[in-house]
Parts: structure tokens; C-alpha cells; sequence
């Protein structure tokens, strides 16, 4: 068997024999499956699947491939096969708060997140970020303005065309995409709200929280949607807190479950363990 791993994920109309005919097709491609995860939503009927293999001698992912796209065509499946060694192309936006972003940093650099960051774009200047190494990841600094939303969006869309980028992250990333924007990145865009959604809106979100007494922080990472905050989420994680800590501890803590949160939330999708169902998630774990 080939050390290679692939991973097919996909989603349907459920229908008896899904199973079945993408295991006889593997089989016949010397398929051999390593993990296998499935899901049927019963209240919108609609089938899910995530499958990892590898091939045997004479097994070819092309081929395979070529032959699965008239699967799909039968069952009507949104559906994906890719090497887990191919690294996705990455595009990080951030503006002033940078804790997300020199966190996926470190985590990229280690190996932690199997990806190629292919740009970071930002509406503050370079020198904004004087603390982190970029190395030869390219910068883009993009200002905007309410006048000139629409000309640096066409920038932002500019730059993704260009590095060919396959997710975009906003690590903090605070400008509210236009709807326009929001349905060109359906389905690859993934936003770190700081809150354990739904939760307090607008500005200074952690003194609200501290001024109505909560006893739980947390953070959200959820798929963009032209509504803002409400697209389908990905990961969530909370932290208690007490009577006896200030605004500023909940601000130290929030950093932290954001950066955990975002990192967990990319690790899914860059894996195929996300999947998006309509106004929420399918999300296999380990």
C-alpha cells in the first residue's frame, strides 16, 4: 500500500446505497480505507461523508478521480478528493489586534497547520506589526475607508485570484465584509468572533460582559456569511471566570480562547473534517 493518504469528503440527498457504491469504486481503484465518518441529517435529509485511504499497487488517484465524478453526478454530491499531503493556500487578514495571527504563525512554522500562507492582508500599515516575522510571506497593506470599501474589496478579490488562495482567514480581521464579498468567499472564509456566540455585539464586547457579571468567556469560529456573525460555526470553546477578575484579565483570557479556537477551526476545514450544512456544520472529530 502507498503511504499516501487521500480524503474524500461529500454531502447529498441521502438515498439508500451512498455507502455502498463509494466503497465498491474504491475497492475497484485498490482503495484501501483508513478512517471513515458519516452523518445523515434526518431533519433536512441530506447525507454526509468523510473518508480517508490509501492505494494499492495499481491504484491511480486520477483515475479514481475521473470516475467518481459520475458518482457524484448520480447522487447529486457536492464532493472533493485530495492528497492530505497537498498543502491548501492560505490568505490571513488582520488589522490591529495581531494575537491570532502571530499564533497561526508559529503554528504554520512548526507544522502544526499544514498550509501555505500565500499573503497577509491587512488595513494597517507593516510597521503596525514591527514584533512578528512575516519572512517572505508577501504584505499587502490595504487602508479602507467608508468611501472606499468597494475599490479595496476589489482588491482584497485582487489578491486571492492572484496567490490562487483557497481559504481566506480573517485573525481578527475587523471590517465588516459587504454581502458582495461575503457570498465571493461562500464556503472558504473563516471569521474568530470574540465571543461564545451569541453574545455581546459591538464595541468592547469583554467590559459588557464584566458589567452584566458572566461566569463563562469564550470565542466562535464560524464560517462568513453575508449575515454578519451568523454564519455556520465551526468551533467554540468557553473559560470560567469569576467576580474577582477585571475587564483587562477577561481581554487576557479572551486572546488565549481565540487563538485556540481559530486554530482548531482551520485544522478542521484544512483536514475535510468541516463540512457546511446550510446554516450549520457537520464537523468530524477524531
Amino acid at each position: 500500500m502507498s503511504q499516501e493518504k487521500f480524503v474524500i469528503t461529500l454531502s447529498c440527498p441521502n438515498q439508500p446505497g451512498i455507502v455502498a457504491r463509494v466503497c465498491t469504486l474504491l475497492y475497484a481503484h485498490r482503495g484501501n480505507i483508513l478512517e471513515a465518518h458519516q452523518y445523515d441529517d434526518l431533519a433536512t435529509g441530506k447525507f454526509f461523508m468523510r473518508m480517508v485511504f490509501n492505494l494499492g499497487e495499481g491504484g491511480d488517484a486520477r483515475e479514481l478521480t475521473r470516475d467518481f465524478a459520475l458518482v457524484g453526478q448520480e447522487y447529486a454530491m457536492q464532493w472533493q478528493i485530495r492528497s492530505l499531503s497537498e498543502r491548501q493556500k492560505v490568505l490571513l487578514m488582520v488589522s490591529k489586534f495581531h494575537h491570532c495571527l502571530a499564533d497561526l504563525l508559529y503554528r504554520w512554522r512548526i507544522g502544526e497547520l499544514p498550509m501555505d500562507i500565500v499573503g497577509i492582508v491587512a488595513n494597517h500599515p507593516l510597521e503596525s506589526f514591527a514584533g512578528l516575522d512575516f519572512g517572505d510571506i508577501p504584505f499587502h497593506y490595504l487602508p479602507i475607508t467608508k468611501d472606499t470599501k468597494p475599490q479595496q474589496e476589489a482588491q482584497i478579490k485582487a489578491v486571492v485570484e492572484e496567490t490562487g488562495a483557497e481559504l481566506v482567514v480573517l485573525a481578527r480581521y475587523m471590517q465588516i465584509l459587504s454581502d458582495d464579498m461575503a457570498a465571493y468567499l461562500s464556503g472558504r472564509c473563516i471569521n474568530i468572533h470574540h465571543s461564545f456566540l451569541p453574545g455581546f455585539k459591538g464595541a468592547k464586547p469583554y467590559h459588557q460582559a464584566h458589567a452584566r457579571g458572566v461566569k463563562l468567556i469564550g470565542a466562535t469560529a464560524h464560517y462568513v456569511t453575508s449575515d454578519l456573525d451568523e454564519g455556520p460555526i465551526i468551533e467554540q470553546d468557553v473559560e470560567r471566570i469569576t467576580h474577582a477578575e477585571t475587564p483587562e484579565d477577561l481581554v487576557c483570557k479572551g486572546r488565549d480562547i481565540e487563538r485556540r479556537v481559530l486554530a482548531r477551526a482551520i485544522s478542521m476545514h484544512l483536514s475535510g473534517r468541516a463540512l457546511v450544512n446550510g446554516s450549520t456544520t457537520v464537523v468530524f472529530r477524531d
